[in-house]
């Protein structure tokens, strides 16, 4: 019984990945996709493979592909653009970067659960909070090693007397 329910979700599984037909006809198209390379099964494995690309590009194709996708974004947000911007706008460090941003425009695919992309929407806004927590933990603790510094040099002796 188990089995046979395990079956019927992994049939169903494929079956879902089979309707999400890539519109990606060349890499040209999808600079991500290399020549040669293997081709992804579905969006959200096209989608997985351009989080990898652009983690490596230099600050300034970055940002012509911020450039690109941000146009059309505004022209299409189809669930497939609307990941690849909310990714573009998570890079760290990025000058455009805006995590408020990219969770905004996840919204729509966190809402509503039967969106072909959900699962990557969900994971991605994960990642983009816990990064977003990471760094004010971080600023907090540059905080007080400033705030710990300027009581040092106000008073060295106080650590000695402890």
């Amino acid at each position: 019984m188990i089995r046979s329910i395990c079956l019927m979700i992994a049939l169903a599984s494929m079956l879902s990945a089979g309707c999400s037909v890539l519109h990606i006809a060349d890499s040209s198209h999808a600079p991500w996709v290399r020549e040669g390379g293997p081709r992804p099964s579905g969006e959200n494995e096209s989608l997985l493979m351009y989080f990898e690309y652009v983690r490596k590009l230099p600050s300034a194709e970055l940002a012509k592909e911020h450039d690109a996708v941000r146009q059309l974004y505004a022209n299409s947000s189809s669930d497939f653009v609307r990941v690849r911007y909310a990714m573009l706008l998570s890079v760290p460090g990025a000058a455009f970067s805006d995590d408020a941003r990219a969770i905004e425009v996840l919204v729509p695919l966190l809402k509503y659960a039967d969106a072909s992309l959900h699962t990557l929407a969900f994971v991605l806004s994960t990642q983009i909070q816990e990064q977003r927590r990471a760094q004010e933990l971080q600023q907090k603790l540059d905080a007080l090693k400033s705030l710990e510094k300027s009581l040092i040099e106000r008073d060295p002796g106080a650590i000695r007397r402890r």
